[in-house]
């Protein structure tokens, strides 16, 4: 049995390309469908040309609304990138070592990051900055503050909900914990929070950021077991990066005063995963 073909007109052409595009979820396609077309005619270009161009520019853009998702599936507070990092006024961080965390082969291998240094050092910036590029690289990403963290856990186990939450949190790629250190933490938050590290190791990467040094630790997990068994938890085959005690804030809001300019580095783009 054969299908017989009918020559459209260019009007009826234009209609089935839209039609069939909304029908296909095809948005990009069908919205550079009658441009892309003109452009063809004028250059000759095939029809194989033609359906790879639009094809291609429906992938781009597909890529791109799912990184957008992803960053905002995972909660960033605010906007940072690495090509915003001024190495220059934290010469406590290697280039290198950042260039080699943005390429996210510790979240493949699930690998820890630790980020250790006082309040206003850029431990936030780099940690936001590196989430950012493993949500652009196709991993799933959540951040969270160690106190909101902890809040949450508690009122899911007093919901019964507590193997949910935990779960959920050991789905993605890669937890961010930021401001750990900075409260003191009871034994049942700290508890808590130890069994999401359990859930995520060496499986899931685990970045954190802390003002606190690890010998400093038991001021906020005060069980001295369970200090040193979230501590072990973090650092194995963990990069730890000491940011420092001097401000990147004010170290770089001098630097811009003095020569009026930004001495930025640009990180390589993160791989496909």
């Amino acid at each position: 049995m054969t299908t017989a073909h009918h020559a459209l007109t260019a009007q009826a052409s234009d209609a089935a390309i839209d039609t069939a595009c909304r029908l296909l979820r095809l948005p990009t396609m069908r919205a550079q469908a009658a441009d892309t077309i003109a452009r063809a005619e004028r250059e000759g270009l095939s029809y194989a040309g033609l359906l790879a161009e639009l094809l291609m520019a429906e992938c781009e853009d597909r890529d791109r609304r799912r990184a957008e998702r992803r960053i905002r599936a995972a909660h960033f507070p605010r906007e940072k990138s690495l090509r915003e990092f001024d190495y220059r006024v934290n010469p406590h961080v290697d280039p290198a070592v950042i260039h080699n965390l943005a390429t996210c082969e510790w979240i493949a291998k699930g690998y820890p990051l630790c980020l250790i240094g006082d309040s206003g050092t850029g431990k936030s910036h780099l940690l936001i900055a590196l989430g950012t590029a493993a949500a652009m690289a196709g991993y799933r990403v959540r951040y969270t503050t160690a106190a909101a963290l902890v809040n949450e856990l508690v009122e899911a186990a007093d919901d019964k909900q507590l193997g949910k939450t935990i779960a959920r949190y050991g789905r993605v790629d890669l937890l961010e914990i930021d401001e750990l250190g900075y409260l003191e933490l009871d034994r049942r938050g700290a508890e808590m929070l130890f069994q999401v590290l359990t859930e995520r190791e060496e499986k899931s990467s685990i970045a954190i950021a802390s003002n606190e040094a690890f010998t400093g630790w038991s001021r906020t997990f005060t069980d001295p077991r369970l200090c040193a068994a979230i501590v072990d938890r973090l650092t194995f085959n963990a990069t730890i990066i000491e940011t420092g005690t001097e401000s990147y804030r004010l170290a770089r809001t001098k630097a811009q005063k003095t020569d009026g300019t930004k001495h930025t580095i640009t990180a390589p783009a993160p791989r496909s995963n």
